[in-house]
């Protein structure tokens, strides 16, 4: 038997994918995953895959969480995205105690938390802190039953609070979706079934409990090198790994329009034209390249940080690098076949347009900035070699 954690999540995938492609037509009319959709993702135990074994979860390796995002975006991109979001979510339990993460993950109908953009202050007081302020690219927080939010930690004075290093402290709040306001802003040319929503709290106090350090290796409760990962790193991984799902569908559906369809006014059918021949046969090159690429890196990272528990600027920066161009490729991948479709491509009834724009959605997100580039740049300028 396998016996690499988590690794059946992709299997389980790949037997819900005939649901979501029959349900994403209403996804993205609706703006939301459906019920059914949401049902399947949480019998199968898709959301839990990186959710600690000790409160229930998989706690699968990056490889098998990029696969299993992989095969949901090849039918849907906004479900793919929503998984991912709160599957990263999600690691926040290995810096809690362990009643406050059963709390949250193992009480509630659900157990989905999801949160936005660092943004805004909490203020310090008896037990725990206040907070008033709003959020927002709160992707999958339609389906959630918790939030959280990235704040800075200020004094009852108002000072701000400094870590031993002098950088000010960050804290991840959470609070029970019923404590915010939610507001329905996410009306955007792509990935529209995220609900990518924005929500604020007014004067809301959170106990101490409910308020981790993020990404603070120092105060893990659990062993396991998944939660040395950090989650801006694991949504890079994430994220890219949807891009390739999404361009592994649209090429398909090229490819396969290719076989029957007879361009008009053309000598011969486009499976017998030699320039879609070469051009297929590249873009399907580019796109291996581009996994490949992506799952190398991954592989070499999660093995220097299982064998030595430690992430390393070296690892932020070739993770960081891969996801960007993973993202970047994919994009031409499905511009490629999009163009490729000629007008078949523009209506709604044919597997292109909404992939086109929902590819374009993801390029536009932070993992796919090209001043990225100039971090990595950077950093291997100032390398002795």
């Amino acid at each position: 038997m396998n016996a690499t954690p988590g690794f059946d999540l992709v299997e389980r995938a790949r037997a819900i994918v005939p649901l979501i492609a029959d349900e994403a037509d209403q996804i993205e009319r609706t703006r939301r995953l459906t019920p059914d959709v949401v049902n399947a993702l949480i019998e199968n135990g898709l959301y839990r895959a990186l959710l600690p074994q000790s409160l229930g979860g998989s706690e699968a390796p990056p490889d098998i969480f990029m696969q299993m995002l992989e095969e949901i975006a090849k039918a849907d991109a906004s479900t793919a995205w929503c998984l991912g979001q709160c599957s990263v979510c999600a690691m926040i339990a290995a810096s809690l105690d362990h009643d406050t993460a059963h709390e949250i993950f193992n009480t509630a109908p659900a157990g989905i938390l999801a949160w936005g953009a660092v943004a805004h202050e909490a203020r310090a007081v008896e037990g725990g802190y206040r907070v008033t302020a709003r959020w927002d690219f709160a992707s999958g927080s339609r389906q959630a039953s918790w939030l959280g939010a990235h704040v800075r930690i200020v004094n009852a004075d108002g000072t701000p609070r400094k870590n031993a290093d002098g950088s000010p402290e960050m804290r991840t709040i959470l609070f029970p979706l019923a404590s915010a306001v939610m507001h329905d802003v996410w009306q955007a040319i792509g990935l529209a079934g995220t609900g990518t929503d924005s929500y604020e709290v007014h004067d809301l106090f959170i106990p101490d409990r409910f308020a981790a350090f993020r990404d603070v290796a120092e105060a893990l409760r659990e062993p396991g090198p998944l939660y040395r990962l950090p989650t801006g790193s694991t949504f890079s991984l994430g994220f890219a790994a949807v891009s390739l799902g999404v361009a592994r569908a649209t090429l398909d559906a090229a490819i396969t329009l290719a076989r029957a369809k007879h361009q008009s006014l053309a000598a011969s059918a486009m499976r017998d034209n030699q320039a879609v021949q070469g051009l297929i046969g590249r873009t399907e090159a580019d796109l291996r390249a581009a996994r490949a690429y992506l799952y190398a890196t991954a592989h070499a990272m999660w093995r220097d940080l299982s064998a030595t528990k430690l992430f390393s600027p070296a690892h932020r920066s070739a993770v960081r690098l891969a996801a960007t161009w993973t993202i970047q490729q994919s994009a031409k991948v499905v511009d490629t076949a999009y163009h490729m479709a000629g007008a078949t491509a523009v209506f709604r009834s044919n597997p292109f347009e909404r992939r086109f724009r929902d590819m374009h959605a993801i390029t536009q997100q932070i993992q796919a900035r090209d001043t990225h580039y100039e971090d990595v740049g950077k950093m291997i300028l100032a390398e002795n070699r």
